[in-house]
């Protein structure tokens, strides 16, 4: 289907697709979207899709691909596939395009038809151009196998043939809108005579045979209807200069501007062509042979019946006229409706319905006639909202519909194009004769006529039975309390219905009633077949006859079971803890850890569930019953169901016999006997008891129900097969372990897998007994348990459900409701596990999912650790403390921490292999990482991500998750968060982080930070994994057979070793980009702080060798490195400085380091990376420290720097400020006295002080004095400024004082 206004289009291409409510459906998807017109200015004026027919062996006949037509303003039509690539383009004419109209092939239904020519029309305002449908349909094919070969190979270029058309230039008409080409037509001997003397006079000659000619109608105005006839022969068709688009990279429909005009030579020549259009031919004339003359009449559009007899066309005065195209004459008018659309729907008769005794029913009956054929014209009227289905020629309205006033109805006329007499026959049209788009709702509906609705109801039995089906219909929905009437008047009713199908379908509406009691369907069902079963052998419809007993068994088996669970028991004693040990085969101890287990998970998986008071289980009604199952050979089948009906319609069987209220055995006998299958009885059965878990595990004694239930299944004929024995394994039960493997109700699976277990070995014990009999008399064979291969595949089962038991328990315990903000990806509910989901999860399965519940509770790593270490330490003060500082919240817990950890520890023990630590460890970095890059605001994901990777202990698998994760999430943002930041030349700001590297400014100083905490683990992993061994991975024997995606244990063991001096480099540029970003540095470009080979080494793979900076570096590059190391320096002490004020430390009080970084040795460690001396970033530290005041952690920097001769001559600069500032500054009577006092280099040296450098003025002048000191005791006495120093201890001793 294609849409289009003015330049844009768009193609839509039926795909099948699930709906919402799980039912396969066709829908429409966009194909191809985009401007169609080439030249400017030009739109699209019309549009078609040609389906053509498909040349292969194998389906042949049917349909290959779709062309589709576009004309334009311009005069052009251009040829396009359902992917917009552009295939032909023809100039056949310079006016716009008006209409573009198909005619394909039909095979002729008698002998009278002429066989009409595929054919594609294209109407002009003064001119018709017809382009022969074998012509276009080779040079379509060719176009599309060129387009092929050259997106191909680019160079093979093959000529199509040329089109080959007739150009009519219509004449004697004011106006036309729109037309209808009928085809060929050959006139009758008097038809021919007429014509003749019409046109030459009386004495005109006639030839021998008629002339054949090809009939275009035209409407507009004046005449309003034209009729046009083209001798065939009169004028040879025109042969086109094809124009073939060659798409060689099927990027875009087009090449250029003119890709419609490609010609077949070089790349200049080419270019030339394209400038000049092609040659228009002229139309030959043809004059309006007659019309219905209307002055005043507008004709709108016409529309050709499928049989080329009929026309419809539509006016400006809400008419709608149905012309005899043969005749030239208006037959019938419809009145008011205006802006009509119209089509046709061709119906042809099915033999099979026929009236019955008019049918020979045997199977080599005699000739038939043949099938008649129906037209109807459909109207859709806008205005009103309505679409009409009328009988043609003067017949009734048959059908009305009320639709949107904004649909538009499709009636393309035609199916598909390149059939012919042989490729055409035997095969049903896939096309739709007509449809209706409702863009309000956004589908599209089509409409089916059945043939009956042509005929009379004289004539017709067919009318009158669907009249008694209405008029049922109608009984059966009435509000009436008189059911027995009802009855009685639905028999008279089924009785007069002469056709077997409408028969059928009046008993089905029966059947499907809600109102109509059990009963009276019976009766019902009953008298109709007795009623059949009287008639005559020959007129009975065998499939009506089959069709009423299997309802009636159906019924009776209805009836028969729901007496059965009316019958209320007694209640049989329940059973000890101790009998259901025995009877499950268990040990008292095996017995209370599946009660505990089972206890634990009930606990844990209290799932919500609505119930309504009314509903109550085991009960079906009888509609229902009749919908889910069917009759075949004697066997009753159950139709594909959803979980839901199917878990019903086991419940109605079963339930109460579960729950100890109806007797197993009488159910059993009754379903056997009825034609259920026991493997039909036992899946049914399996589907109850899974589905209805919390009622079971509430009610222990429905285990007892299970056994019994499945040994009487398993005692029918055909369920355990008679060859099977010990050493094979029985589809009957494997039947039952499947179900099991299946269910996400574990704990339901895990009881009917025991029962399953008993059950077998019993079986297998009578068995071994009756073999051993004969030759062991007497032995004691209580003591020893048949082996079967059957229970050995229990034995492995019950393992399995037991493990994913344990898991699922863990995995629905909660810790607390959290009242700090959880992230929407955290509150996504787990999936419920089943042993197959386990098994089809690969190696990595077990830990993925517990790596998920470790995310989705946000658990810090410790608890991990915690719980391994659990039963090693067995006082339970240690941990519990542990935990209170590593969990978040505790008030409102839903489970105490204790359970948590308990649980954990369980699930290790049972999956010592898979839930290895480091395994664990992994999968939850990775899980972390994956749910940080789905929304990187959460910064924190992905620091406890890297909390996980460091946690690690192999290096082998460290190294190789880390690896991993840089690869896929981290390098593509650092690369665009780097270029961001060189661009800016400083810490960029919120909006522009979003838009460049997709989030935030706080999330990117996190990011940058985790990116550095990332790099240097790997280094750390690269370097330890040399000394220890990779680890081997092991399974749990149970978990053996799990097949699925690889592990990420394994992918991260498989990763190359990393180049460390390349990851060392990259290191270095993240740790500078988090000094940015952290302090918010300005005019830096840390690009610049490297040279080319430098710049080029990053976000390289980490394991590539890269040329890496050597040897000196440029002084101009050191420089700049200095500067930013210094600027860092700087913005580190000034953030120290102000976390001490807002803190309210005291001043002697010594500073924590930030908590995730030691800024100063970071520092440090850039300097010897980038080449710079470390004591002087160290000095320069030192200094910013006394400048902002904080003498106590000066003091202790000095110890580390090596040149204190230096630092001393710095400090001196800086005590001078602090004095010039108290003496000068300040100006205070004192302070000018002591001035006075000072000796006259002092006072000339504290003159020169700016204390405006001074960052901190407000230091103490005792702290001021130890400063002096430490520079007097760093300045060597023969020091040009020793004798300042002295000096100054003096002036600061007499302030002081």
């Amino acid at each position: 289907m294609i849409i289009a206004r003015e330049q844009k289009a768009v193609f839509l291409v039926p795909k099948w697709k699930y709906s919402d409510k799980g039912k396969e459906e066709m829908q429409y998807a966009v194909g191809w979207s985009g401007s169609l017109n080439v030249e400017e200015g030009e739109c699209v004026s019309s549009a078609l899709c040609i389906p053509l027919a498909s040349q292969k062996r194998s389906s042949t006949g049917r349909p290959d691909w779709t062309c589709i037509v576009v004309g334009f303003t311009s005069g052009y039509v251009r040829f396009y596939t359902e992917t917009g690539v552009l295939l032909l383009a023809q100039l056949l004419n310079e006016d716009p395009v008006l209409q573009l109209k198909c005619r394909t092939y039909e095979v002729p239904r008698h002998p009278g038809v002429t066989e009409q020519n595929e054919e594609l029309s294209i109407l002009y305002p003064a001119a018709v151009v017809t382009i022969d449908g074998f012509s276009l349909f080779q040079s379509l094919r060719a176009c599309r196998n060129q387009v092929a070969r050259a997106a191909a190979s680019g160079n093979e270029n093959i000529q199509p043939p040329p089109l080959a058309y007739k150009k009519w230039g219509l004449q004697d008409v004011d106006s036309i809108v729109d037309h209808a080409s009928v085809g060929l037509m050959t006139l009758s001997p008097f038809d021919q005579m007429k014509t003749a003397s019409n046109i030459g006079g009386y004495n005109a000659a006639i030839k021998n045979s008629p002339p054949t000619m090809s009939q275009y109608i035209t409407v507009g105005s004046n005449p309003f209807t034209g009729f046009f006839y083209a001798l065939e022969g009169s004028t040879q068709p025109l042969l086109s200069h094809v124009a073939l688009a060659v798409a060689s990279k099927l990027t875009s429909a087009f090449f250029n501007a003119a890709s419609g005009w490609l010609g077949w030579k070089s790349k200049h020549e080419e270019e030339a062509v394209q400038k000049q259009k092609p040659k228009v031919e002229p139309a030959t004339p043809l004059a309006v042979r007659f019309g219905l003359p209307d002055s005043r009449r507008h004709g709108e559009s016409i529309c050709l019946s499928p049989c080329n007899s009929l026309a419809a066309v539509t006016d400006d005065f809400g008419r709608v006229l149905l012309l005899d195209v043969t005749r030239g004459l208006a037959i019938r008018m419809w009145k008011g409706y205006r802006d009509a659309q119209i089509g046709w729907i061709q119906t042809v008769e099915d033999l099979h319905e026929r009236e019955a005794e008019k049918t020979d029913f045997s199977p080599f009956g005699s000739t038939r006639s043949p099938s008649r054929v129906a037209q109807f014209l459909v109207i859709y009227a806008p205005r009103r909202g309505i679409l009409e289905v009328w009988s043609t020629q003067q017949g009734p309205r048959v059908g009305a519909f009320n639709v949107g006033k904004h649909c538009r109805l499709l009636y393309p006329g035609y199916k598909i194009m390149g059939l012919n007499n042989m490729t055409s026959q035997g095969w049903q049209s896939q096309t739709y004769q007509i449809c209706l788009v409702d863009p309000v709702s956004g589908s599209i509906k089509t409409v089916h006529v059945p043939f009956h609705l042509a005929l009379s109801d004289k004539k017709s039995e067919r009318a009158k039975d669907m009249h008694l089906v209405k008029k049922l219909s109608a009984l059966l929905k009435a509000k009436t309390s008189n059911l027995d009437m009802v009855e009685a008047e639905a028999k008279e009713l089924i009785l007069d219905i002469k056709y077997p199908a409408t028969k059928k379908q009046a008993l089905e509406s029966i059947l499907a009633s809600e109102r109509v009691p059990l009963s009276a369907l019976s009766n019902i069902t009953q008298t109709l077949m007795d009623t059949l079963k009287n008639q005559e052998f020959v007129c009975v419809d065998e499939g009506l006859l089959q069709f009423c007993a299997n309802k009636l068994k159906l019924l009776h088996l209805y009836e028969s079971v729901s007496k059965l669970n009316s019958l209320s028991m007694q209640p049989s004693t329940p059973l000890s803890d101790n009998d259901l040990a025995k009877l499950l085969r268990l040990d008292d101890k095996e017995f209370a850890r599946l009660q505990t287990l089972l206890e634990n998970y009930k606990q844990e998986n209290t799932q919500t569930t609505v119930r309504f008071a009314d509903a109550k289980d085991g009960i079906l009604p009888v509609k229902m019953f009749l919908e889910y199952l069917e009759y075949e050979k004697d066997m009753i089948l159950v139709k594909k169901l959803d979980e839901g009906e199917y878990v019903a319609l086991g419940s109605f069987f079963f339930w109460k016999c579960l729950c100890g209220e109806s007797s197993t055995e009488e159910m059993c006998h009754t379903l056997e006997s009825a034609g259920f299958s026991p493997q039909l009885l036992l899946s049914l059965l399996l589907s109850v008891w899974l589905s209805k878990e919390k009622d079971i595990l509430d009610e222990p004694q429905s285990i007892c129900c299970l056994h019994t239930m499945l040994s009487l299944l398993s005692k029918m004929k055909v369920a355990i097969d008679e060859s099977w024995d010990s050493q094979s394994v029985s589809p009957w039960w494997q039947q039952m372990r499947t179900a099991c493997i299946q269910s996400e109700n574990n704990g339901a699976a895990l009881l009917s897998a025991h029962v399953g277990h008993s059950v077998t070995a019993q079986i297998t014990d009578s068995m071994a007994e009756k073999k051993f009999s004969q030759t062991v008399v007497g032995a004691d064979t209580d003591s020893w348990e048949a082996l079967s291969l059957d229970t050995e595949y229990w034995k492995l089962l019950l393992k399995q459900l037991e493990d994913c038991l344990i898991l699922q328990t863990l995995l629905h315990s909660k810790v607390r409701t959290r009242t700090t903000r959880v992230s929407s990806l955290q509150a996504e509910p787990l999936c419920r596990l089943s042993v197959k989901k386990l098994l089809e999860g690969g190696k990595g399965g077990i830990a993925d999912s517990v790596a998920k519940w470790i995310f989705k509770q946000d658990f810090s790593p410790m608890i991990l650790k915690l719980a391994q270490r659990k039963k090693e330490t067995e006082s339970t003060e240690e941990p519990v403390e542990i935990v209170r500082n590593v969990s978040l919240e505790k008030q409102g817990a839903e489970t105490g921490m204790e359970t948590i950890l308990e649980l954990l520890h369980l699930a290790y023990q049972q999956f010592p292999c898979s839930l290895e630590l480091d395994i664990l460890h992994t999968h939850c970095c990775w899980e972390y990482v994956v749910q940080w890059n789905k929304d990187p605001e959460e910064a924190r994901f992905l620091i406890r991500s890297i909390d996980h990777l460091r946690c690690i202990v192999n290096a082998h698998i460290q190294h190789g998750i880390a690896l991993m994760m840089w690869n896929t999430f981290i390098v593509k943002r650092l690369s665009a968060a780097t270029y961001l930041m060189d661009k800016v030349g400083k810490a960029p700001k919120d909006r522009l982080c979003r838009r460049d590297v997709g989030m935030g400014d706080t999330a990117m100083t996190s990011f940058l930070g985790s990116c550095s905490d990332l790099l240097q683990t790997l280094m750390e992993a690269d370097v330890s994994s040399d000394e220890m061994q990779a680890p081997v991975l092991d399974t749990e024997d149970a978990w053996v057979s799990a097949e699925g995606p690889i592990s990420i244990v394994e992918l991260a063991l498989e990763q190359k070793h990393i180049h460390y001096p390349l990851v060392e480099h990259q290191s270095v540029l993240c740790t500078i980009l988090y000094g940015i970003m952290r302090f918010s540095l300005k005019s830096v470009k840390p690009l610049s702080l490297f040279d080319s080979k430098g710049k080029n080494a990053f976000f390289k793979d980490l394991t590539s060798i890269q040329l890496l900076p050597s040897g000196d570096m440029d002084p101009n590059v050191l420089s700049i490195r200095q500067q930013f190391l210094m600027k860092a320096v700087s913005a580190v002490v000034q953030g120290q400085c102000s976390a001490q004020k807002a803190r309210g430390l005291p001043e002697e009080a010594p500073l924590p380091a930030e908590k995730d970084k030691d800024w100063p040795a970071l520092a440090l460690d850039l300097a010897q990376h980038l080449q710079l001396s470390e004591d002087v970033i160290r000095r320069h530290y030192v200094c910013e420290l006394y400048n902002y005041g904080m003498d106590h952690l000066g003091e202790e920097a000095i110890l580390q720097v090596h040149d204190k001769e230096v630092l001393a001559s710095q400090l001196l600069v800086l005590t001078g400020q602090r004095l010039a500032y108290a003496l000068l500054h300040t100006q205070t009577k004192e302070g000018m006295e002591l001035l006075a006092r000072l000796p006259p280099t002092l006072c000339t040296w504290l003159k020169a002080m700016d204390p405006h450098d001074l960052q901190n003025v407000e230091v103490p002048v005792a702290t001021t004095a130890k400063l002096v000191n430490k520079v007097i005791e760093h300045l060597p006495e023969n020091h040009g400024q020793y004798s300042l120093a002295l000096n100054l201890i003096e002036a600061v001793e007499a302030i002081s004082s």
